[in-house]
């Protein structure tokens, strides 16, 4: 075997076909990696091997048409029909020479991605599995092709069929979808030859074993048809032909069995315990709190996929797989919306976008609509988006949680109306629908008093004054055990009840704007504030070290009475002041420091009254300043008080899903394109046309 290795190998090098084979597939690398990578500044080398999966099969063919369809057309293969060698070591010493030649391509791609990290932030875990997916796939599709090749002597059939074979196998899904968009047993069967299908894993950012199986498998059946191929060769003129025959078919098809068990069983272990998340922001690994909650259902649970399995995003397919492995009491089943394009009517009026997912309990269901699986940023310039976060853990544990309580058992969280209140930021809104929160808005002019089961009471950024009335009644809430958030304005003027119900709780609001020209502002903007967090429970989710307070109005605390116990959240450094213009347009400064943020109680009084001095903190626009940190603020605050004594829904945060582009300099970017996409390439060919040039002449 090591002989025939050595020969076919230096054979790649005395001819021009495998010096063309290794350019070709640089210079295309090379192209999408500088488009992609060098060019837009992805991280990313995954995106290019989405792109090359198709050349490999037009490179492929070229490498393999002649490896055994030459021996026939030259008589060489009789010297193999009779020589006392195995015949799997005269196929494997050709395999191995070839895919030899391809692994040293793939060797100068796994450079790649420490070229990138010299211009930021790269997810090498992400770009290796990548890299080890291409590689499985070209290995598999050498082998396929080396078949191929000794089933004719002609090299131009073999490439041409060889190229059939392979499209055929990088098409199959598309086939399958178009003879069923649900599936049925002739696609089950046709998608075992899905090679594309097995690369989506890889890029995606996962080490899946049950494709490295699948894609080893295809690759020892095709050596072994070739085995086959010229074992019935070499006993073609034996009196035991027909005996010989049936051998051969009978191994093939116990082989094969063989095989597709092997498949199958990969297939039923779970998910977590065959794909490995290596993404940089771990994607798929699912939370303790989202395991041990469905982990501890006790309703069925069933989650469709408005799709056809094989067309849904493999990242989310991904994400399903893991979560269907926790419990047996969660099911995960795929509907075409072709066939049965009126499902989604059951369960919800307005017709969802294709791959949603509606969560199903009894006679409970939610839907998610497939446009709240990604978080998207948006360019205003270019007027394009991009995908900035991947919420499905969130969506799905929080669609669980919903189907899985009774209508009875949701905690109620009301919004004050009535005083030209403010609106929060659609995001923090949502996230109270995650955590499963029954948001309701409340007029105190028509209720005697804040509803029994309200946990929180929000009054965000009221511009006119409370009545006394309903003054009366908040205190009479708070007196009685509940929660008011309490959100101020600078600029909201004179609020004589609003400011008496904070005076209560020993918390004085200081007119005018905060202003610190210290570190703890945004860009040197003044007001645009940095405050200090004070390391408490409501804060302990804030994990940047920063929260956005623009435009704040001051807040000072009477911490030296006894009577009061605070949890100060944010505040001001000594330099920070309180610029006040009265209304003559005369300005004046108070000194600081200043609260922000608090929580205050009162002595023998269970209520608790939380008071922000930013109306603006709650704003999707100032949360994204900061990545998600104000969001985690007031995800802490609500996840202190709305609780119900019998209930544990956990709330998931959406996970970063791309690390930031990459900062290239143009002209270092140009030269390390040229030099992987032309420099190199052309180096190949030049050395494949002189060997051959000077070996012709000899």
């Amino acid at each position: 075997m090591l002989a025939i290795f050595k020969r076919e190998f230096k054979a790649c090098f005395t001819g021009i076909i495998g010096w063309l084979f290794m350019a070709v597939i640089l210079a295309m690398f090379g192209l999408y990696f500088y488009v992609y990578n060098l060019l837009s500044g992805y991280a990313y080398v995954s995106y290019v091997f989405g792109s090359m999966a198709f050349i490999m099969l037009i490179a492929v063919p070229i490498l393999t048409m002649r490896i055994m369809s030459e021996d026939r057309h030259s008589r060489a293969d009789q010297l193999i029909l009779t020589a006392p060698v195995p015949i799997w070591k005269i196929v494997l010493g050709k395999y191995l020479a070839l895919a030899s030649l391809y692994t040293i391509d793939v060797a100068i791609i796994s450079i790649t991605p420490l070229v990138l990290s010299l211009y930021g932030t790269v997810p090498m875990g992400e770009n290796y599995a990548a890299v080890l997916g291409f590689w499985l796939y070209g290995l598999t599709c050498i082998a396929i092709g080396l078949f191929v090749s000794g089933t004719t002597e002609s090299q131009i059939i073999s490439a041409v069929a060889c190229f059939v074979v392979l499209f055929i196998g990088y098409m199959m899904p598309n086939f399958c979808t178009l003879i069923s968009e649900g599936g049925n047993a002739v696609t089950s069967i046709l998608s075992a030859y899905d090679l594309y299908s097995r690369l989506g894993p890889f890029n995606a950012g996962t080490l899946d074993l049950c494709s490295v199986v699948y894609f080893i498998s295809v690759t020892f059946f095709a050596l072994f048809l070739s085995v086959q191929l010229i074992q019935r060769r070499r006993w073609s003129f034996s009196k035991k032909r027909i005996a010989l025959g049936a051998f051969s078919i009978g191994t093939i098809i116990v082989t094969l069995a063989a095989l597709v068990l092997i498949n199958f069983g990969m297939s039923r272990i779970p998910t977590e315990h065959t794909s490995i998340d290596v993404t940089y922001n771990k994607l798929f690994e699912l939370t303790d709190e989202t395991r041990d909650y469905v982990a501890g259902l006790d309703d069925d649970v069933t989650i469709y996929v408005l799709s056809a399995e094989g067309s849904t995003d493999t990242t989310l397919v991904e994400t399903l797989s893991r979560y269907e492995g926790l419990s047996d009491r969660l099911h995960v089943e795929y509907v075409s919306t072709q066939d049965n394009p009126a499902f989604y009517q059951k369960y919800s009026d307005q017709e969802p976008s294709q791959s949603s997912l509606i969560v199903v309990s009894g006679s409970r269901s939610r839907v998610i609509d497939y446009s709240d699986v990604y978080e998207y940023g948006y360019d205003y310039t270019g007027y394009s988006r991009t995908v900035e976060a991947y919420d499905a853990e969130g969506q799905i544990t929080s669609a669980i949680g919903y189907v899985t309580l009774d209508a009875g058992e949701m905690p109620a969280v009301y919004v004050l109306g009535g005083h030209d209140e403010v609106s929060m930021g659609a995001s923090f809104n949502q996230s109270l629908a995650k955590a499963n929160v029954d948001v309701r808005t409340l007029t105190l002019l028509q209720e005697e008093k804040v509803p029994d089961d309200c946990q929180v009471l929000i009054i965000y950024g009221p511009m006119a004054d409370l009545s006394s009335d309903d003054l009366d009644k908040v205190e009479a809430y708070l007196a009685d055990g509940g929660t008011v958030l309490l959100a101020t304005s600078y600029d909201a003027g004179s609020l004589p009840n609003v400011d008496k119900l904070m005076e209560k709780y020993g918390i004085t609001r200081t007119g005018g704007i905060v202003m610190d020209d210290s570190q703890h502002s945004y860009s040197n903007v003044a007001y645009y504030l940095l405050p200090e967090i004070t390391d408490n429970t409501y804060t302990e989710r804030v994990t940047n070290g920063f929260v956005f307070a623009p435009y704040a109005s001051g807040l000072t605390i009477d911490e030296d009475n006894a009577d009061y116990d605070y949890d100060v959240m944010l505040s001001t450094g000594d330099s920070a002041y309180a610029a006040i213009v009265d209304s003559d347009g005369n300005e004046r400064q108070v000194e600081g420091p200043f609260v922000i943020g608090t929580a205050a109680r009162i002595a023998d009084e269970t209520g608790t009254l939380i008071v922000i001095g930013s109306i603006d903190m709650f704003e999707d626009e100032a949360d994204g300043i900061v990545a998600g940190s104000n969001l985690a603020l007031f995800n802490g605050i609500m996840g202190r008080h709305v609780t119900e004594s019998d209930l544990d829904l956990p709330v998931i945060a959406s996970k970063s899903y791309t690390v930031g582009n990459l900062v290239i300099n143009s002209a270092a970017g140009l030269i390390t394109g040229m030099m992987i996409m032309l420099i190199l390439p052309i180096a190949m060919v030049t050395i494949g046309i002189v060997i051959w040039a000077v070996r012709r002449k000899r």
